[in-house]
This record gives structure tokens, C-alpha cells and sequence, in this order.
């Protein structure tokens, strides 16, 4: 009779949560874009956390942006 019970190897639970890492990281940063596109990219600030927000636009101020780089390349004609 075949043993028809699923193996259990290190290496098969490595990749199931190694996957389900991946999608917790990918679920929280797409939570975080929709957060920040919902409240500060428009100018107001996020209902019982204003921190959050304050946070968020220091982050995406610091990135470089398409915008950010054209204010750097005008400054730098100037000189």
C-alpha cells in the first residue's frame, strides 16, 4: 500500500514561508502607498495619527522624484 501522506520537509515549509513573507511584504507596502495617496500626497493629514503622515512626506521629500530632480537641475543652472 503507498503512503499517500504529504511529506513534511524543512525545505518545502522554507519556501511555503518564505512566500507568505513575501506577500505580508508586499500587502503592507501597497497599504502604505494607497495610505499615503489617500491622505498627505493630497495635503491632509491621516484621521488619529498625524504623525503618519508628517512621516510620509519627510520620507517621499528625502526620494528622488522626477520633480525633485528638475528643482535640482534649475538650481544648478543658475549657479
Amino acid at each position: 500500500m503507498a503512503d499517500i501522506r504529504p511529506s513534511t520537509t524543512p525545505g518545502k515549509w522554507f519556501c511555503v514561508l518564505s512566500i507568505l513573507l513575501a506577500m505580508l511584504v508586499i500587502l503592507v507596502l501597497a497599504g502604505v502607498v494607497v495610505l499615503y495617496v489617500a491622505f498627505p500626497h493630497r495635503g491632509e493629514a491621516i484621521p488619529h495619527t498625524p504623525w503618519v503622515g508628517e512621516a510620509m512626506r519627510k520620507g517621499v521629500h528625502r526620494l528622488p522624484t522626477l520633480d525633485n530632480q528638475r528643482e535640482h537641475q534649475h538650481a544648478n543652472q543658475h549657479h
